[in-house]
């Protein structure tokens, strides 16, 4: 685990990127199928009707098998899709099986946009996030652009507010003493790996 009290955000995040980058094609596989077990018959998981999820990128863990189980249970499953304007605006989107889906400006797959499919982000459940890095005190470090703590900045305002439960998705390797936290920072209910719940 890492000691990041002598680490910017900046080195820390270009560190855990080239940690996670660095695993080996069948071990991204095998850390799928494990994040797969600890979350697939968790209660949050089961009782969520409406899941956000992200498709993987640079090393981050892939939830796909938690996406198909997700649509063989009859859930409503979004992924996160970037605004053209204003460009720092995120939205979530209903997909199906196999929808077709074509690359943002950052490379990353997401659906053609279609504002009907469309979900307020207080009106989901679950959103399973990416990240860079975490620790044991529901601390994110995400890729910088902050897309996410946009997005959920109206919990700041609105105290018993609880909707959707937030859970980062990490590999081990990405865990971290303690994180750093700025004012704008949305703390996580908790982090699942491929090891464990923290």
């Amino acid at each position: 685990m890492i000691d990041c009290q002598d680490l910017s955000r900046a080195q820390l995040r270009r560190l855990l990127r080239q940690r996670r980058r660095s695993l080996a094609a069948h071990a991204q596989r095998q850390a799928a199928r494990a994040l797969y077990r600890q979350l697939a018959q968790h209660p949050l998981f089961r009782r969520a009707r409406h899941i956000a999820l992200y498709l993987s990128n640079d090393g981050e863990i892939d939830p796909r098998l938690l996406m198909a189980a997700a649509h063989t249970r009859g859930k409503q499953v979004y992924l996160p899709v970037l605004s053209p304007w204003p460009r720092s605006k995120m939205v979530f989107q209903r997909i199906e099986r196999n929808e077709p889906l074509s690359a943002n400006r950052f490379g990353i797959a997401e659906p053609l946009r279609n504002g009907k499919r469309q979900r307020r982000i207080w009106a989901l459940d679950l959103i399973l996030l990416p990240l860079v890095g975490f620790d044991r005190h529901g601390g994110r470090l995400g890729m910088g652009g902050g897309f996410y703590d946009r997005s959920l900045a109206y919990r700041a305002r609105r105290k018993n507010w609880h909707k959707p439960t937030l859970l980062g998705l990490a590999h081990g390797c990405q865990q971290v003493e303690r994180l750093p936290m700025a004012s704008w920072d949305v703390p996580l209910a908790a982090t699942v790996t491929d090891e464990g719940w923290y």
